[in-house]
């Protein structure tokens, strides 16, 4: 595989994990297996359709929509075109255009509404920034690992500042940059951990964990095993910082599918599009032919951006050295 494609791929597997995922968003394991009694093996519904228990609701998502995963992804690449390196104030200024899941739970929601493009936030542990930053994997190499954490974070700071969200971004970043590469998966770990472990020296720690050792746990714990979707949502469901960004990195490392890592997100629930966009772009990226087409062809139809173009142009910005 070319650079090019491997990267169109990480973009496709981001879109159609997200989309997928979002079918489960918030479920426990067990309500999803009451809304979908036979599991999550694709989009349950005809695309476009609102997805019946979203109907009603403040905003009726529909079967192959992408979320403000994707939405943000597309701002930080976006402003990459833009810059050519990673600039926190030129990513804000593409944040602030963006209208998807903005709402008072959310971190956004306060960067909107002080309006400022440069604004650098001190708070906030979740993983928006994580799933926002395959694009800044593309531009820097693994090679070039300080320069990506750096990027990382500053992709991150617009919205997010905890130590745990700074984190998690430079590792997604860090195992899409190593996937683009082609990299064995026991490499892509080890520069992941390093990454992620550099990145908290932008902010004292708040509490025991780290994402770097909750990446450690979560691997260490399923590998070698059958990944059984009731284990994992009984010892690593995804609703917290600590899980969420580490399952995500682990199931694309572990089943090296996009395809495999969308749906066992979407069936075991919780932050399901999150996992699943996270962990479909590095697994994409990885294992560019593990993309479902059948999946893509159902975003496109339902969505107004055209992702091949986007990450064509990136793909083709600059040289990886």
């Amino acid at each position: 595989m070319t650079f090019r494609q491997r990267v169109i791929a990480c973009f496709k597997g981001l879109a159609t994990g997200d989309a997928i995922g979002k079918q489960t968003e918030t479920l426990s394991r067990a309500d999803v297996q009451k809304y979908y009694p036979t599991a999550i093996k694709g989009f349950f519904g005809k695309p476009g359709e609102i997805i019946p228990r979203y109907a009603g609701k403040r905003y009726e998502w529909r079967f192959g929509e992408t979320t403000d995963d994707t939405e943000q992804t597309i701002a930080v690449a976006r402003a990459l075109l833009q810059e050519g390196e990673a600039k926190h104030e030129v990513i804000g200024k593409e944040l602030l255009n963006c209208k998807k899941s903005v709402h008072p739970e959310v971190s956004i929601w306060e960067f909107q509404k002080l309006g400022d493009p440069g604004r650098v936030a001190y708070q906030g542990n979740g993983c928006g920034a994580a799933m926002r930053t395959a694009p800044i994997g593309v531009i820097y190499p693994p090679g070039r690992l300080d320069e990506l954490v750096q990027a990382a974070y500053e992709g991150a700071v617009p919205t997010h500042g905890g130590q745990l969200a700074i984190g998690a971004a430079a590792a997604v970043a860090c195992a899409v940059s190593a996937a683009l590469d082609g990299l064995p998966t026991a490499e892509i770990l080890t520069v992941v951990l390093s990454a992620s472990r550099k990145a908290e020296k932008f902010r004292l720690a708040r509490g025991a964990s780290s994402i770097a050792a909750c990446i450690e746990t979560i691997y260490s714990d399923l590998v070698g095993k059958k990944l059984e979707v009731d284990e994992i949502a009984r010892k690593w469901f995804p609703c917290t910082p600590e899980t969420i960004v580490p399952l995500a990195i682990s199931l694309a490392l572990l089943t090296q599918s996009a395809e495999e890592t969308a749906l066992l997100a979407a069936n075991i629930g919780g932050d399901s599009d999150s996992v699943a966009s996270i962990g479909s772009a590095i697994a994409g990226a990885l294992r560019p032919e593990t993309v479902n087409d059948e999946w893509y062809q159902v975003v496109t139809s339902t969505n107004h951006h055209d992702l091949v173009a986007l990450a064509t142009s990136l793909a083709d910005l600059k040289p990886r050295v």
